[in-house]
This record gives C-alpha cells, sequence and structure tokens, in this order.
C-alpha cells in the first residue's frame, strides 16, 4: 500500500464563482475500504465548459459529483489519472484511467460494473447522477488512446461528444423545420464543433454569433457560413426560419436573437454559460422558451436507438474526422501548481482566454 501523501484541493464558492480557496490534507491510503481505488490525478484541461459545469452545479446536480466543504464546490474536469492504491481486484496499481475529475490532486473511487475497458464510480453519492460522468477508461484497452494524444483528448473530446449529440438532436427533430443554425460563443470548441458537424447537414446554414475580437478565428475555422458580431444580429434574414443554440448564456444577447426573429425561431437551445455573470431571464422573450439541452438524455436515446457499440462507432467516425482538423485550430500551454491553476480559472470566468489555446492544468 502506498504511503501517507498529501491531498489538495481547488474549491470554488457555490454562490460566488470569483470565491476560490485552497486547502490541503493528509491521505492515508492505508485508510482504503474494501473495493475502493485512489487515483492521484496526473492533469486535466481547463475549458468554458469547466465553467458551464460551476454555473449549472446546483441546477443540474455537477456539485454533486464531488462534494465539497460546506458552502464550497469542486468544479468537475476532464483528465487523466493514475492509482496509486486499490482494495478493488480488477484494478491494479499503476493503471491509467480517462475520466471526469474534480479539481483535487486525488479522488477515491468504488469500482462498479468493471470490464477491460474500464468501469463506473459506483459510489453512493454519484448512483442516481448521469452515469456518461461516472466512466472510467482504461488507457491500455482503449482503441482510440495515445500518450501524444492525451492533450487532445482532454480539451476536445467531452466537449465534442456534447456537440455530436446537439447536432444529432437537432438532426434527430430535423431542425425543427428550420433551415439556419444559429451558434452563440461561435468560438467556443463546443460551438465549433456543433458547427463542423452541421455544416455537413445539406441545406443547413451555419451562422456563428460571437465578439469583434474572434471574427477572424471563427471565419478561420471553416466551419461557419457566416460568422456575425453580438452587435449586428439584425443583419440576419429574420423570414429565415432558425434555431438558436445558446453556448453563451447571456440575457442580453438571448433577447437580441429571440426580439429579432420571434415566431420565426423555430427552436432555442440553452447549453453553455460562457457569460455565466449576464444570464438574464426569459420573462417576456419573444418567439419560443429556452430548453435546457441534457446531453446524456440523447445519448441514451441513441443507445437504445442504435445500441452502444453503434452509438460508439458512430461518436469514434466523427471524432476522427474532426480532430483531424481540430488540432491544427489550438495550441497547448501546460501549467503546473495552485497558483497557475487559479490563474486559469479566473482567466476563464472572466473570458480573457483566448479560442486558440488549450490549456492543461496540473497540481
Amino acid at each position: 500500500m502506498a504511503k501517507s501523501m498529501e491531498q489538495q484541493d481547488f474549491l470554488v464558492g457555490k454562490a460566488d464563482l470569483r470565491k476560490t480557496e485552497y486547502r490541503h490534507a493528509a491521505l492515508d491510503p492505508a485508510a482504503l475500504t474494501p473495493g475502493q481505488v485512489l487515483f492521484r490525478v496526473d492533469h486535466f484541461a481547463f475549458t468554458a465548459n469547466n465553467i458551464t459545469y460551476a454555473a449549472f452545479g446546483e441546477a443540474m446536480k455537477y456539485w454533486q459529483f464531488f462534494p465539497g466543504p460546506a458552502g464550497w464546490g469542486r468544479v468537475p474536469v476532464w483528465g487523466f489519472a493514475d492509482v496509486v492504491a486499490s482494495t478493488f481486484p480488477g484494478v491494479a496499481v499503476g493503471e491509467r484511467f480517462y475520466g471526469y475529475y474534480p479539481m483535487s490532486s486525488h479522488l477515491v473511487v468504488e469500482p462498479a460494473r468493471h470490464t477491460p475497458l474500464g468501469f463506473m464510480d459506483g459510489a453512493a453519492h454519484r448512483r442516481e447522477l448521469s452515469p456518461i460522468y461516472n466512466q472510467y477508461v482504461r488507457t491500455t484497452t482503449d482503441p482510440s488512446y495515445s500518450r501524444a494524444g492525451e492533450d487532445l483528448q482532454m480539451i476536445f473530446r467531452p466537449l465534442f461528444m456534447t456537440s455530436f449529440l446537439i447536432d444529432d438532436f437537432l438532426d434527430d427533430n430535423d431542425f425543427y423545420g428550420a433551415r439556419r443554425l444559429i451558434l452563440s460563443s461561435a468560438s467556443s470548441k463546443t460551438a465549433f464543433g456543433t458547427a463542423f458537424l452541421a455544416a455537413k447537414r445539406k441545406g443547413i446554414e451555419v451562422v456563428g454569433l460571437t465578439s469583434p475580437g474572434n471574427v477572424g478565428f471563427c471565419e478561420g475555422l471553416g466551419c461557419y457560413d457566416r460568422v456575425v458580431t453580438y452587435d449586428d444580429i439584425k443583419s440576419l434574414d429574420a423570414g429565415t426560419a432558425s434555431v438558436y443554440v445558446d453556448m453563451a448564456g447571456s440575457g442580453p444577447v438571448r433577447q437580441a436573437v429571440h426580439g429579432h426573429f420571434d415566431h420565426m425561431l423555430k427552436y432555442s437551445c440553452s447549453v453553455g454559460a460562457s457569460h455565466w455573470d449576464d444570464m438574464g431571464s426569459n420573462r417576456d422573450l419573444k418567439g419560443p422558451r429556452p430548453t435546457l439541452f441534457f446531453a446524456p438524455a440523447q445519448g441514451q436515446k441513441r443507445v437504445a436507438d442504435w445500441g452502444a457499440d453503434g452509438l460508439q462507432a458512430r461518436t469514434g467516425a466523427a471524432w476522427s474526422d474532426f480532430i483531424a482538423k481540430a488540432k491544427d485550430w489550438i495550441s497547448i500551454e501546460h501549467h503546473q501548481g495552485v497558483d497557475q491553476i487559479e490563474r486559469i480559472y479566473r482567466a476563464t470566468l472572466e473570458g480573457k482566454v483566448s479560442p486558440d489555446t488549450g490549456h492543461i492544468l496540473s497540481f
């Protein structure tokens, strides 16, 4: 059994995302109970998607995955971790897993539904939560894994899965009769992943909304038929039936889109909260009421339709196509230590991270 070590936690105020705290405590691997595994988190990606997890922490139960002290939350992230202690027979010390971790140096899990590919965390507090977030994938049996590809996997893979399911959901519903897809926060990775897929749909015009400073980046992606700044929404033809996918969560932008299109807006889909501090309300909105998109629900529908293997085959093919292009769209920076974690967290929270940079963090 591993020797005593120190656990480090980066905590965020649930009621105020600008409030942070760093805590550390002694960690004794010998205290594991039978059937538990102790991970040491190696590194993880941090994007605007993680801010969405925090902003919707209560509403979507993201805080429940990794409970923190009263009033504090541990923001979920996607990354890689190594097993440093195990009392579960099927998981050995030294194995490496990809999955959903807290912004902490360590995590204790309780493997269930174990297979050669990995396992689900069967801890009591996670059993009622979405299974998509509870799966840990063994790197040695993951056919898409490569050590050199870890950075891109952490940054893009969870976001692209959401992109795939958004595009699939809209196509599954024939885009609600619309032939234009409008995406806010067009420079975000989930948005341009969705745009990449939707651009392949016949008869669908893909429009990206973004700030003036990100127009060049978005146009350079080649995913959007047109890129429009937030203050130029009225330049879009209001007579064309449209669907709005809201990655930003900005109240004023939502009001502008709904007000401009009114009844010609056939569906309004709320996904992200990169503008978490300006979300506003949905009162007095023209057009359809915004509907929160929950990716696991569409994923579960497709498992029922296609089987788990069928869904994996489709997402795998789409991922391979996407990452071949996306790997050239960003540069990757690595940051180590609590001070750097704090810096990147705050920069992302305040929307000051360049869309062409991906950040990988470690304690």
